[in-house]
C-alpha cells in the first residue's frame, strides 16, 4: 500500500479521540455515518462534474476528495485501505463479467 495511504489511515484512526471544534474528521466521526455518506455523495457527483470537464487538474482534486472522504468511511466503520486493496488484489486476474457473475444475489 501507498506510504501516504497508510499515513492518511493512522492519521484518521487519531482523529476519532480528537475535540469535534478542532479537527473537521473528529467533525465527520461525531455527526455520524450518514454525515459522512452525504460527504461522499456530493464528492462523488464533484468527480463526476470533473470528469465531464476533461480538466485534469479538477479530476485529480475531486477524486482525492472522493477517496479522502471514502477513507474517512472506512474508518468510522473500523476498516482500512488494506481492506479495500485486499479485496482487489483478490479480485485481479479475473475479468469483471466473471467477477460480477460470481457475486451472490442477495
Amino acid at each position: 500500500m501507498s506510504d501516504v495511504l497508510k499515513e492518511l489511515a493512522a492519521v484518521l484512526e487519531q482523529r476519532k479521540g480528537d475535540d469535534p471544534d478542532r479537527s473537521y474528521v473528529a467533525k465527520l466521526y461525531d455527526r455520524g455515518l450518514d454525515t459522512i455518506l452525504k460527504k461522499i455523495g456530493e464528492e462523488a457527483t464533484e468527480t463526476v462534474i470533473a470528469a465531464k470537464s476533461g480538466d485534469a487538474g479538477q479530476i485529480i482534486h475531486e477524486t482525492a476528495d472522493l477517496w479522502f472522504h471514502t477513507l474517512v468511511m472506512l474508518a468510522h466503520q473500523g476498516l482500512g485501505p488494506d481492506d479495500v486493496l485486499a479485496e482487489l488484489e483478490r479480485r485481479f486476474g479475473t475479468s469483471g463479467i466473471e467477477e460480477k457473475a460470481s457475486r451472490v444475489e442477495s
